[in-house]
């Protein structure tokens, strides 16, 4: 009979922290930290530490204790000296993933302090890698400007290593940072480059899928729907594959719903929240998107307003769904104000506002708008308070003939006096006597 080798001592302390985390946490960061505490005989110890130290990390954001999760990440700087470089930035990174989105402030702290060390410690990787995760951070925290700039001074270093995998991801958050200022050749410059580089190598799944996600939403800026539509399907089909509740691939179906919407067939959007891959992400989310292309079916701006009012957390702030609702509303504002006005020759102003379910300062911004961009032909009488429309001028072609008749008078009368001065030129340069017997007419 075979004999089981003998279990570490370090071992059955994880075995009894794992078991007793959730019953009673501060027994299990006891014994993790007495783990981490002791020096590590071998390589089996060693790797028991780095199993403690990220459980650790998980139990501090579990149970919420950010600055504890932040002297962690410090704390451990010894027991990384004892490790394989590359094994560090994982580490590091994955403890700085686990703070809360509501302690950024700090995690964006402890994420400079740990550059500042791998700095010191000469550790190239490292930094390289710190920095590329507080350039995501600074988009997270909408510091744009500030992650553009850091983004510039990583491609210069990276360009001359030729690691086309952090090159690639660099390219991308150039792309997210200029995109979120409006940058949009910029935003497009660095994609097409992401791109290039990622087709050159081989692209992991999720860092494929985040390339697809950004190239939908610079297509949609560029009110290329259908394009757009394409990339997001592609990015949500990649998310989902690799966790089918990623929040990325819940963003990525809802820029999918908003190019439909976008398109002009909300009638697409309900088979779409039928797909199977759609189901783990029922809520909120993606009632908002229905309530939103049921306005537009019914083409109601008091539905699309509602729709706004309920579910304001849900698409004011995404930035781009925010805006490309902004156009929608203005759209549906449009169609209805021209509905409205469309039997009547003249109409009160102040009625007009109450049909449409606007302010009279509103409607009259949005028809002088619409008079200048040539919707419809009309002038807006403010001493009456009416709005005065006029049937779309017919051009009589008369007027067209006779500017072509007068064109080509001109040119007759253009001709005859080019020949004319060419021939006081011939005559003044031969000195011939205009009239003698040799000038030749």
């Amino acid at each position: 009979m075979a004999i089981p080798p003998e279990q570490s001592s370090s071992a059955s302390q994880l075995q009894a922290a794992s078991s007793s985390a959730s019953s009673d946490p501060a027994r299990a960061e006891q014994i993790y930290r007495d783990i981490l505490s002791k020096k590590a005989a071998d390589e089996d110890e060693l790797r028991d530490q780095e199993t403690a130290l990220v459980k650790l990390g998980a139990l501090y954001r579990d149970h919420n204790k950010a600055k504890e999760l932040a002297q962690l990440v410090t704390d451990s700087r010894t027991f990384m000296s004892q490790i394989a470089k590359a094994k560090t930035a994982k580490l590091i990174r994955t403890l700085i993933d686990y703070f809360p989105p509501s302690s950024r402030e700090l995690q964006m702290q402890v994420t400079n302090d740990n550059i500042a060390w791998a700095r010191e410690e000469k550790r190239v990787f490292l930094r390289q890698s710190l920095e590329i995760k507080l350039v995501g951070l600074q988009l997270d925290s909408e510091q744009y400007r500030t992650a553009l700039t850091m983004t510039e001074n990583l491609l210069k270093e990276l360009k001359q290593l030729d690691d086309k995998i952090i090159l690639t991801e660099v390219y991308l958050l150039e792309s997210r940072a200029a995109h979120a200022i409006q940058n949009l050749p910029r935003a497009k410059t660095a994609l097409a480059s992401a791109r290039t580089t990622a087709n050159s190598i081989y692209c992991p799944p999720l860092l494929q899928a985040q390339l697809d996600l950004q190239s939908g939403a610079i297509n949609a800026d560029d009110k290329d729907y259908k394009t757009g539509y394409s990339y997001f399907f592609e990015s949500f089909e990649g998310f989902s594959q690799i966790d089918e509740k990623d929040q990325r691939a819940l963003k990525s179906l809802k820029y999918m719903l908003l190019c439909k919407i976008m398109m002009g067939l909300p009638d697409d959007v309900p088979p779409l929240l039928l797909l199977k891959s759609a189901a783990p992400h029922a809520g909120k989310d993606l009632d908002a998107m229905r309530a939103t292309a049921k306005a537009l079916k019914e083409r109601s701006l008091e539905e699309f307003k509602v729709a706004l009012r309920d579910y304001q957390e849900q698409l004011q702030q995404d930035p781009l769904i925010r805006s490309h609702l902004s156009h929608l509303y203005d759209t549906l504002l449009e169609q209805n104000l021209i509905r409205v006005i469309e039997p009547y020759s003249a109409v009160e102003l102040s009625w007009i506002a109450q049909e449409v379910g606007q302010s009279l300062q509103v409607v009259e911004e949005k028809l002088s708008q619409m008079i200048l961009d040539q919707v419809f032909y009309g002038v807006l009488n403010e001493s009456a308070g009416t709005l005065e429309v006029y049937e779309e001028p017919v051009e009589d072609p008369m007027y067209n003939t006779a500017l072509d008749t007068l064109k080509q008078v001109g040119d007759v009368v253009k001709s005859l006096y080019d020949k004319v001065s060419l021939l006081r030129t011939f005559v003044v340069d031969r000195n011939i006597d205009v009239g003698s017997n040799e000038y030749p007419l």
